[in-house]
């Protein structure tokens, strides 16, 4: 096995310390911003928790929009990166005599920390139902990587691609989008929720069906073994580089073409006209295949970008840099952003989504501010007792 499994890639920990930022800045906007555009679904109509929703043909605020539109690099991100750190973590242990039915406890472990994590979030929205969001994909994707992981990895990577092509015409198929949506009339059951479609029953709010998600890590993973199958050396990260870059203008010359023609492929999220806004505004929930090809193909580059950066160090990355604190403090930066955003907001105005932009971003800033030396106290603790429960957090 090659010496790459004990490198840590430092770019892909920029990589997610980045989407980490982004992500505080939507939060922000949820918690602080009572102009915030949430308009990503053509599932979910006439039901939002957090602002008003578009409706095909209305105006959409710029500003608004692209606060909203930076952020969705953030959940595809989060999943591709967990199946690719699967798959790296995977190698390394098992190199290090690690029994595989003793990976897949500590996998199950980490799969409930996680979705333990996504509970106490839920309690603290104080919606009365489970509120099943990023975190619930990531848990359940790991639990299923459990068995998946056994089958080889062009498989894992057919599936995964199979589901982002083809998962529109199994929901146009069996789950259309509903005519009528109300609280007090669920339109889909728990089950269908759970796996392919964005809603509401009367016990749940799942904006994050497991499905769709899924893939984005299957593909993750599929990375994670192609970087393990490259030597630790210079030439091995270019052979990534060239792969990312191949990969993400592919992905988003094929976004133009699906979205050009403003019919498959687009979860029946259609374009108004031809404006830039309009050829952005994709449905997140679910994930329409426009969508994830426009996110992954620009994390992608994005990836590229720091992995050269990366390379052209004299020296070991820098430990005291933000992204890379951040992106390795990941949920425990996502709890405490959270909390620190949503107790902020009720304090400070006496309320959720009572401010502007403005605050968003000062709100943002300031979180960061804050959370920067704590999570590097959390890590420094992490790495003092690498063995304890601290490792699944």
């Amino acid at each position: 096995m090659p010496t790459s499994l004990s490198t840590r890639i430092a770019a892909i920990d920029w990589m997610r310390g980045f989407v980490m930022v982004l992500m505080a800045i939507d939060h922000a906007s949820q918690t602080w911003n009572a102009g915030r555009l949430n308009a990503d679904s053509a599932y979910l109509p006439s039901y939002d928790l957090t602002g008003p929703l578009w409706e095909p043909g209305t105006f959409m605020d710029e500003a608004q929009f692209f606060t909203r539109w930076i952020t969705h690099l953030c959940a595809p991100t989060f999943l591709f990166l967990s199946g690719t750190s699967l798959a790296m973590s995977f190698e390394k242990r098992r190199a290090a005599g690690m029994p595989e039915l003793e990976f897949d406890r500590h996998l199950l472990i980490r799969a409930a920390v996680v979705l333990g994590c996504e509970a106490i979030l839920s309690l603290l929205a104080g919606q009365g139902v489970a509120l099943l969001q990023v975190l619930f994909a990531i848990g359940t994707s790991m639990i299923a990587m459990v068995v998946l992981r056994r089958l080889p990895t062009a498989l894992l990577l057919v599936i995964g691609l199979g589901w982002l092509a083809g998962s529109e015409y199994v929901l146009t198929q069996f789950f259309p989008i509903a005519e009528s949506f109300s609280p007090g009339h669920p339109s889909y059951s728990l089950a269908a929720l759970l796996f392919f479609v964005a809603g509401f029953s009367d016990s749940a709010i799942v904006f994050y069906p497991m499905t769709h998600w899924l893939a984005m890590m299957l593909i993750g993973w599929a990375f994670g073994r192609f970087l393990l199958a490259q030597p630790a050396n210079e030439h091995g990260r270019q052979e990534a580089e060239k792969l990312l870059l191949l990969s993400g203008l592919s992905a988003l010359l094929v976004w133009a073409f699906i979205r050009s023609k403003n019919a498959y492929g687009n979860m029946g999220l259609l374009r108004d006209d031809s404006s830039i806004i309009q050829w952005l505004h994709m449905s997140k929930y679910p994930p329409a295949l426009v969508y994830t090809l426009m996110e992954l193909g620009l994390m992608a580059l994005l990836l590229v970008f720091f992995m050269r950066l990366e390379r052209r160090l004299s020296g070991p990355a820098s430990r005291w840099n933000p992204l890379l604190v951040f992106g390795q403090t990941a949920l425990f930066f996502y709890m405490l952003h959270f909390i620190l955003l949503g107790g902020s907001a009720i304090s400070i105005t006496g309320g959720m989504m009572l401010r502007g932009l403005t605050e968003t971003y000062v709100a943002t800033a300031v979180v960061l501010a804050l959370l920067y030396p704590i999570c590097l106290g959390f890590r420094a603790l992490k790495q003092k007792y690498p063995k304890s429960f601290l490792q699944y957090i």
